[in-house]
């Protein structure tokens, strides 16, 4: 594995230049605008809100996400917001520890990689400020009707509500999981599918928990806590440098239809967890209001991008993913990086044919991973909500053997090498001779391939 790499801005000729749409100011738009601006492109974000902001509570960045971040240049930033837990322990539903995991030993078989905890909030204005630093322009109230290929092929126009209309070479599609663009590619509607689960997300002030004797060591000893239970589990960690208490607890369904998120009932989000450890009812009785999230996934796309390689699609709107390795936002980022890496390795104009062959190795290298963590994520919501009997005791068995298939999976020796030992330059380097017959007259790529 290479080492964590800072990329510096790369410097283009105007005819070489990109102009690119991202559509979509979360994490995953400004991650792949960093990344491309960074290879020397230009690059606008169009934002539907009036306002770039982010909501939702904490949010877990793992090794390989850490080293993506970082080879923006963003270490020094970043660390001013996190929090680096110092270990993750996996419960019984009645507080009985089944296994736990170090984070430093475990970033250690990554090197120059983290386990940092954020509040999300703190992540994207991060993201947003390194954006901006690199020249990005930011637009809101740029709700997106669609998007036209021009006959060409060269370019696609980004049509606006009001029917103001955009050009790019490169338009990508970074509007999350609700996605308009991934309809627009597909030419029909496609909502994500129903898992059965949502989520309620907490964030308590940590003043009362300092008080309790039971409850201070979560704050005083930062540490990532799950506890695993009949048809659902919870978690938590802290953030801002322990003035907040980040929770989740992950429910079965009950969210009416056409809603999304919606007001919770406290009352009775504590009695979902009746009988639990104890230390669990002491901390959802110092919330005072909750909301809760219907959790829902999207199965990969078969083609991510449009032939004419001016359309391409990233993060949540192609392959969102329950939240149960803490790997959506993950993807996303990486997803930016591989486009940036693309792109910022391609020299020369470019032109349509060209443009969907850099496509077409991004989908490569993205489709199959991004699948693999689904995929994963749903394993995940089995192990984790297991009621108790045989297959809870077999579970939790495996777990403490560190055998493959523990529900831990950062440290599941079948499975956490390759989610967390990932590095982007080492994948594109793997598959870009897989085209060089292609383009091998194109003097493409840099003369080192």
């Amino acid at each position: 594995m290479a080492p964590v790499t800072v990329k510096q801005k790369m410097q283009r000729s105007a005819d070489e230049k990109l102009k690119i749409i991202i559509v979509g100011a979360g994490l995953g738009g400004l991650g792949a605008a960093i990344a491309l601006l960074l290879a020397g492109h230009d690059v606008e974000v169009f934002e539907a809100a009036s306002e770039i902001g982010e909501v939702g509570a904490g949010i877990q960045i793992l090794p390989n996400s850490s080293r993506v971040l970082q080879s923006w240049g963003m270490k020094d930033m970043l660390e001013k917001c996190a929090t680096k837990p110092s270990r993750v322990n996996f419960l019984g539903w009645k507080g009985n520890t089944i296994t736990s995991m170090d984070f430093a030993a475990s970033a250690a078989q990554y090197p120059g990689t983290f386990y940092w905890d954020f509040h999300r909030a703190s992540l994207h204005s991060s993201l947003l400020e390194r954006a901006t630093q690199l020249g990005t322009v930011m637009k809101v109230n740029a709700r997106v009707k669609d998007v036209r290929v021009q006959p060409n092929g060269e370019t696609a126009t980004v049509v606006l509500q009001g029917g103001e209309e955009h050009l790019a070479d490169l338009v990508v599609g970074a509007d999350g999981i609700n996605s308009r663009l991934r309809e627009i590619m597909l030419g029909r509607e496609n909502p994500p599918v129903l898992t059965g689960d949502l989520a309620y997300r907490l964030l308590l002030s940590t003043k009362e928990m300092l008080k309790d004797p039971e409850l201070s060591h979560f704050v005083t000893q930062p540490q990532v806590n799950y506890w695993l239970g009949p048809g659902a589990h919870a978690v938590n960690y802290v953030l801002k440098g322990g003035e907040l208490f980040n929770m989740v607890l992950l429910v079965p369904d009950d969210i009416p239809k056409g809603q999304n998120i919606t007001e919770g009932n406290v009352e009775e989000m504590r009695a979902l967890y009746k009988g639990w450890d104890p230390r669990i009812p002491k901390l959802l009785n110092l919330c005072e209001s909750v909301y809760k999230w219907r959790l829902c996934i999207r199965p990969g796309m078969e083609q991510w991008s449009h032939p004419s390689g001016a359309f391409t699609m990233l993060g949540d709107a192609v392959h969102a993913t329950l939240p149960y390795l803490a790997s959506g936002a993950g993807m996303s980022l990486e997803d930016g990086a591989v486009l940036g890496e693309l792109f910022g390795r391609c020299r020369g104009p470019l032109s349509p044919k060209k443009k969907f062959q850099l496509l077409s190795i991004y989908q490569k290298i993205r489709g199959p991973r991004t699948e693999m963590v689904v995929e994963r994520g749903n394993i995940q919501q089995w192990l984790y909500h297991l009621h108790d009997g045989a297959e809870q005791e077999e579970r939790d068995r495996v777990m403490r053997a560190n055998e493959p298939g523990d529900a831990l999976a950062w440290k599941d020796k079948g499975f956490a090498p390759g989610l967390l030992g990932w590095c982007c330059e080492d994948e594109v380097d793997r598959h870009l001779p897989l085209i060089e017959s292609e383009v091998k007259n194109d003097e493409m790529f840099q003369s080192r391939l």
